[in-house]
């Protein structure tokens, strides 16, 4: 059977490197909020390509942090609306809801699984404050366009980044490195995944970047004194650790990925098979491969019968959710179908080449 994703295989080529790093914070003694944190946070902001990072638990308190942090600075306030993506996976709209902010649902592109830029404006109203754009599936959303509404609104954007690490926005500059904060989750299955959880905000904003330190901490800056109402949401010492070493590989492991997709565009010839939509820049790491398909069942079943192992993300919209009542009664055609169709390929740095031309054949012999 070829795995889905085989973290395992992942991560074996660091595991020496991981047992000298888990004996170095062993014997430092600190093992929170320590010098790994404070270089991964260094590390990445670097590699982002913005002033701040700043690292916290995990990607949905990365979200909730910036929205926290934003009301804290007057920037909003509790019952402002946030425009995001209907197809998105639910975390992102449970992070605006966290924030007690509100949700407002917009359709994607069903070329790009993004959100529609045409459809924001008719959706902007005195009460929002704000755009979360996710680049779902490791593709940019389209930000130029995003951040010119942002700007003739005055809105706040602010970028879900957990599945685009890496991906680089017009040929020069990697994502975030604009006006607007992002959120980044380290889940082990991530292009940039720890060994847990983990996740950071990036910023260049100064005065958003220390409120949210202090809020990770309790919303402590000066231990036991208290500025905010804050939580407990810190990148982990041993995880900051692991993330150091991984790093650096990371654009060498997205080239891997986007190697894997070209194949997957050029070779797989099959009608009943709607490949994505690429333009073949560095503005998708293809966190997932994901394909469209009428019949979705037949063909994950075909699949696994053939030892390729599939997974759907994601088979439930947010607005049909039970956890999301509210929405129930909303109509969203587009994220329907994209919810009802889309099928997950295996893609990762350690997919061989063998593996590779197996998955092509299957596919074309659907």
């Amino acid at each position: 059977m070829i795995p889905f994703l085989d973290l395992k295989k992942i991560n074996e080529p660091y595991e020496t490197a991981f047992q000298e790093k888990l004996k170095s914070v062993l014997d430092s003694g600190w093992y929170i909020l320590g010098n790994e944190v404070k270089e991964f946070e260094t590390n990445f902001a670097n590699y982002c390509g913005t002033k701040y990072c700043i690292g916290v638990g995990n990607g949905f308190d990365a979200l909730v942090l910036i929205f926290k942090g934003y009301i804290q600075l007057g920037k909003m306030q509790k019952g402002d609306e946030v425009i995001v993506p209907a197809n998105t996976y639910i975390a992102s709209i449970l992070a605006i809801l966290q924030a007690d902010l509100v949700p407002v649902l917009v359709e994607p592109k069903l070329e790009t699984y993004n959100i529609n830029p045409d459809l924001i404006i008719s959706k902007i109203t005195s009460k929002t404050k704000a755009i979360l754009a996710v680049h779902l599936y490791g593709q940019l959303a389209e930000m130029d366009k995003i951040n010119e509404i942002s700007m003739a609104n005055d809105l706040l954007v602010v970028e879900d980044a957990a599945q685009a690490h890496g991906a680089v926005s017009n040929q020069k500059s990697k994502i975030s490195n604009q006006k607007s904060s992002a959120a980044y989750s380290f889940y082990p299955g991530k292009n940039l995944g720890a060994l847990g959880d983990g996740g950071a905000v990036t910023t260049n904003d100064s005065e958003l970047a220390k409120v949210i330190y202090s809020l990770r901490n309790y919303g402590s800056e000066t231990k036991y004194y208290n500025d905010y109402i804050g939580v407990n949401s810190r990148l982990d010492e041993l995880q900051a650790a692991f993330l150091n070493i991984k790093l650096p590989n990371l654009d060498r492991e997205n080239e891997q990925r986007r190697t894997i997709a070209k194949r997957y565009l050029s070779e797989i010839k099959n009608e009943k098979i709607i490949l994505p939509n690429w333009d073949f820049s560095n503005n998708h790491v293809f966190h997932l491969f994901v394909i469209r398909t009428k019949n979705r069942t037949d063909l994950k079943d075909y699949l696994n019968k053939n030892g390729i192992q599939t997974v759907i993300h994601y088979p439930i919209p947010p607005h049909n959710q039970n956890a999301l009542k509210e929405y129930n009664n909303l109509s969203f055609p587009i994220t329907q179908k994209i919810h009802d169709e889309v099928l997950s390929f295996p893609i990762s740095p350690v997919l061989t080449i063998a593996e590779v031309d197996f998955i092509v054949s299957i596919l074309n012999e659907y």
